[in-house]
């Protein structure tokens, strides 16, 4: 059993596929939930958001907050074991899912900036094929020493990836680093740059749907 409190919304009998979402930085799992209702996609989805543990996080002074890992002054590169604990917790959801006959290809690992940190690490390292992997105003933690750590089980799985011009938090530049890594080493990018800061906008959640569309209605 998941040992991460989440919030679940169903958008119709009998889901065929499962959205796993993690929020960010300081969030929580009620962040991207009021999304499920703009979306107008006709296959029936299970929508996972899920909370992080509470943590201290030393670029804030210690104070603690819902974080997937801690961030520190001046270091680019994340402890990679916060954030494979996390990555453990999410494997927890997905078996969870996976016992309740949801196939492991039908599910898409998603979040934004932290949690989309998370996603992505689960979704190119796993030795199963999911749905999707979407990223937002995110990037790939160390992701020069990535290929070391990838499975090649997901490289023909779609990934969305977005972010905004003026990001103040995550600069788009680290994100297409991380970008063009992916594409060396063969994975299918959908790149998608908004007029905006650290957050999503209307465009982008019209872009999401369509993405979502892709996968379970096509």
């Amino acid at each position: 059993m998941a040992s991460l409190e989440c919030l679940i919304n169903e958008t119709g009998a009998d889901p065929v596929g499962t959205v796993i979402w993690l929020h960010g930085l300081g969030a929580d799992a009620t962040d991207f939930q009021p999304l499920v209702d703009m979306f107008e996609i006709q296959a029936p989805l299970r929508f996972i958001f899920p909370n992080a543990p509470k943590r201290a996080i030393t670029i804030n002074g210690g104070m603690e907050m819902r974080a997937w890992y801690d961030i520190r002054e001046g270091s680019p590169i994340a402890d990679q074991e916060d954030i494979d604990a996390s990555k453990t917790q999410i494997e927890e959801l997905i078996e969870d899912e996976l016992e309740q006959g949801v196939a492991h290809e039908k599910i898409t690992v998603a979040g934004f900036s932290q949690g989309g940190v998370i996603a992505l690490e689960s979704g190119l390292v796993a030795e199963r094929k999911f749905a999707g992997i979407m990223a937002l105003s995110t990037y790939v933690n160390n992701h020069e020493e990535l290929a070391q750590r990838v499975g090649l089980a997901n490289l023909d799985t779609k990934i969305f990836m977005a972010h905004g011009l003026a990001d103040p938090m995550i600069p788009i530049t680290r994100a297409i680093t991380s970008r063009q890594k992916l594409l060396e080493l063969g994975y299918k990018v959908e790149w998608h740059e908004y007029s905006m800061g650290h957050q999503v906008c209307p465009q982008e959640i019209k872009d999401l749907e369509a993405w979502l569309k892709s996968i379970y209605e096509d």
